[in-house]
């Protein structure tokens, strides 16, 4: 990722909550096969664990699932089966998941109120705040091993507790109707359906991740940006220019 001083976000607390914040990542990979392309990518939900939510140094732990017919999951099943890794089944080569926070715009040259009228020398530019998590996957793979079934069976529940409750808002309290449960469906049926996906766990090595919003420009300017995407009065319009005015503030707190 290419991480200018500007925009670059150090903080690993911030970083995690982008992840959780916008739990479909797309996993890619890069793996010699005779069966299928080098590089892959797929988007998959994931959920992140840290053993310390205190720590400003703990990267976490992701963990996912995808369809056993998937390509790229048949190329992590070979990869893994052939690893000489000391643990089994951790592929060898390292894996990258991008997530990118749902508030992303393109940037018009109209909302540079300072630069744009006195010298015209501005252009597009677009708006976005990522993470990139790198680490080596754990595949689980083999249905009939009880390792595997234990595996999908703590990440689906946890993956559908904090979607329902923290995207969908399902909190069951006040007003909010009660999250979904995995324990709602026939337990006959979730049998099923775990034996046609694989669990991947990703211990990270590394997290790297940016806030582009517009720091780069004078306050005027960013000004310009948080009063412009204000004016267009859509829900993703309001997101950005929240953004754009929070890490303005923060420049300006840090200079």
């Amino acid at each position: 990722m290419f991480l200018p001083e500007v925009h670059a976000e150090p903080s690993i607390p911030v970083l995690r909550q982008l992840v959780r914040d916008n739990p479909l990542g797309i996993l890619t990979t890069a793996i010699r096969s005779e069966t299928a392309p080098f590089i892959l990518s797929s988007h998959i939900p994931f959920i992140l664990d840290v053993k310390d939510e205190g720590s400003d140094k703990e990267l976490g732990v992701l963990r996912g699932h995808m369809a056993r017919q998937n390509p790229q999951s048949k190329s992590l099943i070979a990869a893994a089966k052939a690893s000489t890794a000391s643990t089994p089944n951790v592929v060898e080569e390292e894996v990258l998941v991008l997530f990118t926070a749902s508030a992303q715009h393109y940037v018009t040259p109209k909302f540079y109120t300072e630069t744009k009228p006195a010298s015209g020398k501005v252009v597009p530019t677009w708006n976005y705040a990522a993470v990139q998590a790198y680490g080596r996957a754990k595949i689980y793979w083999d249905h009939k091993a009880d390792e595997s079934v234990a595996f999908l069976s703590s990440q689906t529940a946890a993956l559908s507790d904090h979607t329902e409750t923290c995207v969908m808002g399902y909190t069951g309290t006040a007003d909010r109707p009660k999250p979904w449960k995995v324990s709602d469906a026939p337990e006959r049926f979730i049998e099923l359906l775990q034996k046609g996906i694989i669990g991947i766990e990703i211990e990270l090595d590394r997290l790297e991740g940016k806030f582009k919003m517009s720091q780069e420009m004078s306050v005027n300017d960013r000004q310009g940006v948080v009063e412009g995407f204000a004016s267009l009065g859509t829900d993703v319009g309001h997101a950005v220019s929240k953004v754009v005015k929070e890490r303005s503030d923060l420049k300006e707190s840090r200079s």
